[in-house]
């Protein structure tokens, strides 16, 4: 990568390996399969992989399946553990119960209880504080709006969430979105992964931005 034409080439290459990961996690991710989706020879993508994301290619997709396991078993506590091991690719819940205390520590139904008793207990603090005429009543209400499709380009941010984000807009975004005359489009702010889960070093933010689908700005990554 000698330049930053190559090295947003190889960011976007990169990019879409990551996202057929998440897309497949239910299925087996072979090293031929994902090496094309790159399209980088197998030997280089191992390599590259490993140098890009500070972790082997088999480190990473076991915890994305445990990551995304432990979100599903959080989001739909009645949902059977067996379903949610299937649905990241293990064959029983012998398997995944190892792997998950391995990375948890604890059996996936033991954490899980413990995941929706604080919930519980933040929400009735909450509630608590947040009565009728309070200075907190209405500040968590949350609205759901159905948006249309539009094309995105991003630019990713991996480490902690917080006053990082904001610098990240300020220092990368900003002068990305002057140089590919952006200002004035709709931005968003997609954070990927759930502090709560994921390490502090390995969470994900894009700052994408709308754009026609024939944008071709440098340094970005697109996605609809």
């Amino acid at each position: 990568m000698r330049n930053p034409e190559s090295r947003f080439e190889y960011t976007a290459r990169m990019h879409r390996v990551l996202q057929h990961i998440d897309d497949h996690l239910d299925e087996q991710l072979e090293l031929d399969t994902l090496a094309a989706v790159a399209n980088f020879s197998q030997f280089h993508f191992h390599r590259l992989f490993t140098a890009w994301m500070g972790e082997t290619l088999g480190d990473y997709t076991r915890r994305r399946r445990l990551e995304v396991a432990a979100q599903r078993l959080v989001a739909q506590p009645r949902l059977p553990v067996l379903h949610v091991a299937m649905s990241i690719g293990f064959g029983s819940t012998e398997a995944f119960a190892r792997a998950f205390k391995a990375r948890f520590g604890s059996a996936p139904t033991v954490w899980r209880d413990a995941q929706v008793r604080n919930r519980d207990q933040l929400k009735s603090k909450f509630d608590q504080g947040a009565a009728p005429g309070s200075p907190n009543h209405g500040r968590m209400k949350v609205t759901i709006v159905d948006r249309p499709p539009a094309t995105v380009a991003y630019l990713r941010h991996v480490g902690p969430y917080g006053k990082e984000i904001s610098d990240f807009w300020m220092e990368k975004v900003d002068p990305w979105m002057e140089t590919n005359g952006l200002y004035g489009k709709p931005r968003y702010g997609i954070s990927l992964d759930d502090p709560g889960i994921t390490a502090p070093e390995k969470l994900r933010y894009d700052a994408a931005v709308e754009v026609a689908a024939d944008f071709a700005g440098a340094g970005e990554h697109q996605k609809q």
